[in-house]
């Protein structure tokens, strides 16, 4: 047996929670596990990476949780450029404890500073001559490695009307959507985002919702697939993960909260539609913060009401943290709405 193989599969292998009658989500450990053996494993069997190569990412999430565990396993150095508003100490030393050199770029505008972040790493790749870019922007291998996930929804389910996840570097929702419309032309797909991210036309901002959203807009975001967009505050997605540790015993991070907040609403209003959610972050990152009531109580309009429906928008606007809006997106490119947004507003 490959100890590697079994261990991580084991990580990377998401429970199926049935949240409703027509519901089910996919509640990962680690998903970004997935994506990142996809790509080291095909850099490793085409030479790309070998003994002896640095590899790097510009990173705040569970990605780079996902890096260092196979680079510790495979003995290979790692760097991670991130944003110093965007990781806490606590997470930084378990990337430490792991080998994981952790680089946090001032980001004064608290919106990622990816631009930052992107020259940092770039100043590496100058500097030393093997190194590796795992590119999970922008590397087919994101998408690709959601092959997996799809097989397990068509499996468990035997139908998918409706597809739900956040988007971040649009692998999961884009390449587990390419799949399964191969085998369901019909699925719809919606796109979760946060306020103040640039993915589906919002201006960039600051932003209190983690794990999800950019300030820059990664290849593997493929808008023409995508139905309908949400954009979930920070606050709606915290009371969604709450939640769903009090109504289902599954504790998950605010962005597997407002993935799930999204499905709900859908398999509410499309009784008969058979809806699969993604909910990729575990809650322990967040037991200090999301639930910590001390925490809670220090955030400016905490606490607040719930939020049960969105606003439907007609035109692409960022709102406040309590707040959940929608917009119809039909398939288009981001150029395509763009347009569209200049002409109702001239």
């Amino acid at each position: 047996m490959n100890f590697e193989i079994d261990y991580f599969r084991a990580l990377e292998t998401p429970r199926l929670a049935r949240l409703g009658p027509n519901i089910v989500a996919a509640a990962f450990p680690l998903m970004k596990l997935m994506p990142a053996r996809f790509i080291l494993d095909r850099a490793e069997k085409s030479g790309e990476l070998k003994a002896g190569v640095h590899i790097v990412e510009t990173t705040s999430g569970t990605f780079g949780m996902a890096v260092a565990l196979l680079a510790a396993a495979r003995g290979y150095r790692l760097t991670l450029v991130t944003a110093a508003t965007l990781i806490d100490q606590a997470y930084q030393h378990r990337l430490e404890r792991l080998g994981a050199n952790v680089v946090p770029i001032e980001d004064e505008r608290g919106d990622g500073n990816q631009s930052g972040r992107l020259a940092h790493l770039q100043a590496i790749m100058e500097s030393e001559a093997d190194t590796f870019w795992t590119r999970q922007y922008d590397s087919a291998g994101n998408w690709l490695s959601y092959a997996r996930l799809a097989e397990q929804f068509v499996r468990s389910m035997g139908q998918v009307d409706w597809l739900v996840g956040c988007v971040g570097t649009g692998g999961s929702l884009c390449g587990t959507g390419t799949f399964l419309r191969q085998l369901y032309p019909h699925l719809k797909i919606a796109a979760v985002d946060t306020h103040r991210s640039v993915l589906f036309g919002q201006p960039v901002g600051k932003r209190m919702l983690r794990g999800l959203g950019n300030s820059v807009i990664p290849k593997n975001v493929q808008h023409h697939l995508v139905d309908e967009v949400h954009w979930v505050g920070a606050y709606a997605a915290y009371h969604s993960a709450h939640s769903l540790l009090r109504n289902h015993g599954i504790f998950m991070g605010p962005t597997s909260g407002a993935a799930a907040l999204v499905g709900g609403w859908i398999a509410r209003t499309n009784p008969g539609a058979v809806v699969a959610v993604i909910m990729p972050d575990e809650g322990f990152r967040h037991a200090n913060t999301v639930y910590n009531d001390q925490w809670l109580s220090s955030l400016p309009g905490w606490p607040c009401e719930a939020t049960s429906e969105p606003e439907a928008l007609s035109v692409i606007e960022p709102g406040a943290e309590w707040e959940w809006t929608r917009f119809d997106w039909r398939r288009r490119s981001l150029d395509e709405v763009q347009r569209s947004q200049n002409r109702r507003a001239e």
